[in-house]
């Protein structure tokens, strides 16, 4: 039996080996709820293997994914309030903008 590597650290990352899907987007479809398989009609682009291969990295490497995602959040927020600081006039037609739209 051969090893697969599911996952792959690329471009300061982690994502599906030889694809452009993040784990970050799996471990948080996996953490919502959504089975393996249900993750796997999601991203057509990936076999129910491929999404098992990362569930299982992600489990095996747990606190560390978690400090990475939490530490992707982090700087995710903080280069949104960079933008809004940049251009809160655009920020408020947006904000405007979806208030209308749920109204």
């Amino acid at each position: 039996m051969s090893e697969q590597t599911y996952i792959e650290r690329r471009d300061g990352g982690y994502w599906v080996a030889g694809t452009r899907v993040s784990l970050d987007s799996l471990v948080v479809a996996f953490l919502s709820g959504q089975t393996a398989e249900s993750i796997a009609r999601s991203f057509d682009t990936l076999s129910l293997e491929q999404v098992y291969g990362a569930i299982t990295f992600y489990l095996a490497n747990r606190q560390d994914i978690d400090a990475y995602l939490a530490q992707s959040r982090k700087e995710f927020d903080r280069q949104y309030q960079a933008a809004r600081a940049a251009d809160p006039e655009l920020y408020k037609r947006i904000e405007e903008a979806r208030l209308r739209r749920t109204a």
